[in-house]
């Protein structure tokens, strides 16, 4: 329980009317989960606004309102709090019920268009096997220590959030790595939650059949920076054009990492191949599993954080080494085969062309490259025809196929993806829409050596076609045709 006043303090109303001194048991933002004493927020939605359901959710036991806009019909019983964003003051009411459990624990927030994934998974692991208590919320999934939490968005929604960060700090947990979307920010998940550090990757094309602008985009993420406190520290990609500009208006202290500029964490890849890379980060070399270009940013990212975070160099070094790859971010899949099979999660220009690029610094030049990819239904369209040109540029093969078709017509995804390819490139393309057949025709009518990238959906374990997920593995399908033709 906690006092009304309280949660008042730690949000701007507008106007408060009715008794303030009750105790609130928890504050929800679905009024189906509302129980007796609790505060129900009610925010405006895209398709849904939650307006709509105050008086359910006062008959359901809510003794307390936030609100954007104060109902017709008042309820004497009732604290009606009209705030001008109820989505902002979710978040700071909800962490106020669970007694701040982010200041309880170390954060560390990771965002950017590419490598949110590999960064937080890999920080997560690096601390768990230096004996830290941790946490880990992600596109993946989410962690406390080793309980495993399913994971549906890349940052949940708030209320559960702060359940989640309340669940760690009652386990113990000590660091949380966290990936902060662009969807998360706008929407004010994040809202309140204080920050020890934040990381940023890289930035490009996506979302923007949400944000509808690259510079809206952009500006979305640099709010995490901007709100960071002056005791916190925020980590960016000086090589990125957008790196020093995140930067910009931050009162934390400031770090860049890097592979071609002058920076707080230079680096270098000495060696590389389809098992790894050494490098040298800091001064200091090891080896990795990790490989490519984009794998030597994500480590430096992860080494300047760890290293911000007081861990010394030298065992940073080692523990570095250790770490295993992620999966379905440059995964390779070990079977007795003549071809590099990979499974990847590029589903965006910038990490198809990253991940291309990087199979053909290390293929020798008479070893083809296979590339099998589609794109997501009800998703930014503006990005198909790009990543048509890229991988046709960059590939010997290219097979078209479905990635989550959701409610769209496959055949039209793939012919806007056909719309950037041009015309000398044309002989290269097949199409197959149905993934399985698609990757069993790259796989089967592969030259010996023959690199295939299955490009995507990485780690997802699902296509979601018409509103149903159907279970689909990229790994486990590939796995299951060598096992069949070897």
């Amino acid at each position: 329980m906690v006092n009304l006043t309280e949660i008042l303090s730690a949000i701007d109303a507008i106007q408060v009317l009715g008794h303030t001194n009750k105790n609130i048991g928890m504050a929800h933002t679905n009024s189906k989960l509302i129980e007796s004493n609790d505060l129900f927020i009610a925010i405006k939605g895209n398709t849904v606004d939650a307006h709509d359901f105050i008086e359910a959710a006062i008959e359901s036991g809510a003794t307390a309102i936030i609100c954007e806009t104060l109902p017709t019909n008042l309820n004497p019983n009732i604290c009606y709090i009209q705030v001008a964003d109820p989505a902002a003051a979710a978040g700071r009411a909800i962490k106020t019920c669970y007694n701040n459990p982010d200041r309880q624990l170390k954060l560390i927030g990771v965002t950017g268009t590419n490598g949110k994934t590999t960064i937080s998974t890999l920080l997560f692991s690096l601390f768990q096997n230096l004996g830290f208590k941790v946490g880990l919320l992600s596109t993946v999934e989410n962690k406390i220590n080793n309980k495993i939490i399913p994971s549906t968005h890349t940052t949940p929604e708030v209320s559960e959030l702060y359940k989640l960060i309340n669940q760690m700090v009652e386990e113990g947990v000590e660091y949380c790595f966290m990936e902060v979307s662009s969807h998360a920010i706008a929407q004010k998940r994040i809202a309140g939650l204080e920050f020890a550090g934040a990381i940023f990757s890289n930035l490009s094309h996506d979302h923007l059949d949400y944000h509808k602008s690259f510079a809206e985009y952009r500006d979305c993420k640099k709010e995490l920076f901007d709100n960071l406190a002056k005791s916190s520290f925020a980590v960016t990609n000086k090589d990125d054009k957008n790196g020093a500009y995140m930067l910009q208006n931050t009162k934390a202290k400031k770090y860049f990492y890097g592979l071609k500029s002058i920076c707080d964490f230079s680096t270098k890849i000495i060696e590389t191949d389809f098992n790894g890379m050494e490098i040298e980060i800091d001064g200091q070399r090891f080896i990795t599993t990790l490989v490519g270009e984009f794998n030597a940013f994500n480590l430096a990212a992860v080494y300047a954080t760890a290293t911000l975070l007081e861990v010394d160099k030298n065992t940073l070094a080692i523990e570095l080494s250790r770490l295993g790859k992620v999966k379905g971010r440059f995964e390779q899949i070990n079977v007795i085969s003549n071809n590099p099979i990979i499974v990847d999660y590029a589903h965006t220009p910038d990490a198809l062309e990253n991940v291309l690029t990087t199979i053909n610094k290390i293929r020798k030049n008479n070893v083809k490259l296979t590339v099998v990819f589609g794109c997501g239904g009800n998703r930014d369209k503006t990005k198909r025809p790009e990543m048509g040109n890229i991988a046709s540029r960059l590939a010997n093969k290219v097979i078209l196929t479905n990635d989550n078709p959701r409610n769209e017509n496959p055949s039209d995804i793939l012919n806007e993806i056909e719309q950037g390819i041009e015309g000398q490139y044309f002989k290269k393309i097949i199409r197959i829409e149905d993934r399985q057949q698609a990757i069993k025709n790259a796989i089967i009518s592969a030259e010996p050596g023959e690199v295939i990238l299955i490009a995507g959906k990485g780690h997802e374990n699902y296509q979601d076609i018409n509103g149903v997920k159907h279970p689909f593995d990229d790994t486990q399908v590939a796995l299951n045709i060598l096992k069949n033709i070897l």
